[in-house]
């Protein structure tokens, strides 16, 4: 049997609270206010940004009291790491993106580097437009485009929760932690 690493058990108990449950429902109620203001009668496709965005996108959905079609891609830079690399697709849409309206559901913007990608590649496919949505936007200016609807703003730290992940560890937990600063440092001597 395996057991939980050591360092994963240390974090979860160390971390640094940044937003409860129930701040995670707030902006969720609210962006499915503006998403449906936004995209009700467009026919949109919303697609799951795997892995991050699976937990937002599942909390979501719900919410939106419209006809929406469902598929996710699967993009990653992180590899089970901290630090980002190049991004890699794992798996592309299987509904064609031509002249439709995307939504893209993501966990976090950090430098809107995996964002613009992927929605370039989306305009490259035939999207009549593509619109962005994030559960949490790190107060710091992103290199890439800026997501056009965000749940919560978060310091620029590393976090967990919510579908973002520690080393593939503690996507489940339904409030948003920042990891504390220790572990931060000790990541980025190892990667």
């Amino acid at each position: 049997m395996a057991l939980i690493p050591e360092d994963i058990i240390a974090v979860q108990r160390e971390a640094e609270l940044l937003h409860t449950d129930i701040d995670v429902k707030n902006a969720l109620m609210r962006m499915s206010e503006i998403i449906s203001n936004k995209l009700e009668g467009l026919n949109p496709l919303v697609l799951c940004v795997m892995n991050g965005g699976l937990v937002p996108t599942g909390w979501l959905l719900p919410l939106l009291h419209f006809p929406l079609q469902l598929d996710y891609l699967h993009v990653t830079r992180y590899h089970g790491n901290t630090r980002g690399r190049d991004l890699e697709w794992l798996a592309r849409p299987g509904i064609p993106l031509h002249e439709r309206t995307i939504l893209l559901i993501d966990d976090v913007y950090d430098i809107g580097m995996t964002l613009s990608q992927v929605v370039d590649d989306c305009l490259k496919h035939g999207a009549s437009s593509v619109y962005t949505a994030v559960l949490v936007k790190k107060i710091r200016m992103g290199a890439g485009i800026k997501p056009d609807f965000v749940g919560l703003e978060a310091p620029d730290r590393y976090l967990f929760g919510c579908g973002m992940d520690y080393k593939n560890y503690l996507r489940n937990l339904p409030e948003i932690y920042m990891l504390p600063t220790k572990y931060e440092k000790q990541d980025h001597e190892h990667v």
